[in-house]
């Protein structure tokens, strides 16, 4: 194994041959924004990714998001108000229906804000690795090589 490649398998630095570096994608991509220019929207609506970036033209449509962003979203809501909630209604000991209204609109507000986020995290993510569709234009097949010309049999 190569000096390089176990400085990158450990993330240290990446490969030289990395053209898409992981954690710049992820950034753009919670900014919602295009992972290859960082310039231009992913999104056209609320969580409807844009079938290529408006300034640099990348494709993003080959994305497979699917239930991933939201499964996330649940995660973390989850983990995130689940103690708070605990600590709360065992501390201050508020009314049952008082803790039930301020957590239901946290967790809806805190999902709704996560969600397209995570939805940008995850295409980025796409990107970056090259999954699915975004590997880019594939490589030019290799020129066939020509068989050796048969011997006519003359027995």
């Amino acid at each position: 194994m190569s000096q390089d490649h176990v400085s990158s398998a450990a993330g240290h630095a990446p490969l030289p041959d990395d053209d898409r570096p992981v954690r710049p994608a992820l950034l753009r991509g919670w900014r919602r924004r295009c992972p290859n220019c960082g310039a231009g929207p992913m999104m056209r609506g609320y969580l409807k990714v844009r079938d290529t970036c408006p300034v640099c033209t990348q494709e993003l449509h080959h994305h497979r998001a699917d239930d991933g962003p939201a499964y996330l979203t649940i995660l973390i809501v989850g983990h995130l108000m689940a103690p708070l909630i605990l600590i709360i209604y065992t501390k201050l000991r508020p009314d049952p229906l008082t803790v039930s209204v301020i957590f239901s609109v946290c967790c809806v507000a805190l999902s709704l804000w996560l969600l397209p986020r995570l939805k940008g995290a995850l295409v980025a993510l796409q990107w970056s690795r090259r999954m699915h569709g975004f590997a880019g234009a594939p490589e030019p097949a290799a020129a066939p090589v020509p068989a050796p010309a048969a011997a006519t049999a003359t027995e």
